[in-house]
């Protein structure tokens, strides 16, 4: 798993990937398969599938409503779905 050198508003971010349209969210998906794969493009092998648990996905929930809370209280705006991608 990569270490992130920057917090991110993972709710906003959700909420942003659902907004894209379907040729969009088709690109990302192909990109984070490609990702995923080490660069190759193509389908990802079963041995490299990792699973996240439930605990995982609660942990990651909480950890990005408490950086929507904290970036609320310190008056900061979140960044857009194009800064993000921006950045990779």
């Amino acid at each position: 798993m990569m270490k992130a050198t920057m917090t991110l508003d993972m709710n906003s971010l959700w909420q942003s990937i659902k907004s894209l349209s379907a040729s969009n969210k088709e690109w990302l998906r192909d990109k984070l398969i490609e990702d995923l794969d080490g660069g190759h493009a193509g389908v990802v092998s079963e041995d490299k599938v990792e699973y996240i648990s439930k605990e995982e996905i609660l942990a990651g929930i909480d950890a990005g409503l408490k950086e929507v809370a904290k970036r609320k209280r310190a008056g900061r705006k979140a960044k857009t779905l194009d800064e993000l991608i921006d950045e990779l």
